[in-house]
């Protein structure tokens, strides 16, 4: 069991109890309750702290065109039933040993995906649009799609919303700088810097790199609870 955990760790160096538990289960040699596994792993200092760490990456006093918050509750609300009716967009810092880095990401509401992604070593709006033309490019789905984001400079930036008209996206943002009415692009931020992104990046290209690993990994092999422990890239292709 414990080589179980050491071998996926190598991949996640920082995967929960409990999603090694469901990992468990594909398993048909391994079986072992959720409380033992836990305190298991307990004896053995297995047991992975929290980590919590902020950066502010988002200049919310501009003078460009903000949109309403259309993931708030009321009769606009977007609750999204299928991929690619939501994406939630949102920038992190990602330190490298020589300068600042950032990675921008575009993650599908419904699968949790990450369908964009690129890292920049500027906080310029064409850095950030990067992710959102590779989620485009990549795009499976025809179909009204709403995009959210916080009410940072870069996604309010005519460029920006020039996209969003070109391919028929309506956008919804924040009310004001407020990380709680994005938290879902913020927790996907978190999973990928305190589970995956452990060691700091030599520079630009080795970021570059180890984020590639590090969303491939993401998508296609840690569980998630909130879609009953599957992957995110297997909730996406289930409606193909």
């Amino acid at each position: 069991m414990l080589d179980f955990v050491r071998e996926e760790r190598l991949l996640q160096p920082r995967l929960g109890t409990r999603k090694l538990h469901s990992l468990l289960n594909l398993n048909a040699h391994l079986r072992m309750g959720r409380d033992r596994l836990f305190d298991l792993l307990r004896a053995h200092r297995q047991l992975v702290p929290r980590k919590r760490s902020y950066h502010k990456t988002t200049h919310s006093h501009h003078r460009f065109r903000c949109h309403p918050n259309l993931l708030k509750a009321g009769p606009e609300q977007v609750v999204p039933k299928a991929p690619e009716q939501l994406w939630v967009a949102d920038i992190t810092y990602l330190p490298t040993h020589q300068g600042s880095a950032y990675l921008s990401l575009i993650t599908d509401a419904f699968s949790r995906k990450i369908v964009g992604y690129h890292v920049h070593d500027t906080l310029q709006t064409e850095a950030v649009i990067q992710a959102m033309h590779k989620a485009l490019k990549g795009r499976q789905y025809s179909g009204k799609l709403v995009h959210h984001s916080d009410r940072g400079i870069q996604y309010c930036s005519t460029s920006y919303q020039q996209l969003h008209a070109k391919h028929g996206i309506r956008c919804s943002m924040t009310d004001g700088y407020d990380c709680y009415q994005n938290a879902l692009a913020e927790r996907v931020n978190g999973i990928l810097k305190t589970e995956l992104l452990l060691a700091r990046p030599k520079d630009l290209a080795e970021a570059r790199k180890m984020v590639d690993q590090s969303v491939q990994i993401y998508n296609t092999r840690r569980p998630h609870l909130a879609l009953k422990y599957k992957t995110p890239d297997a909730v996406h292709r289930a409606f193909q």
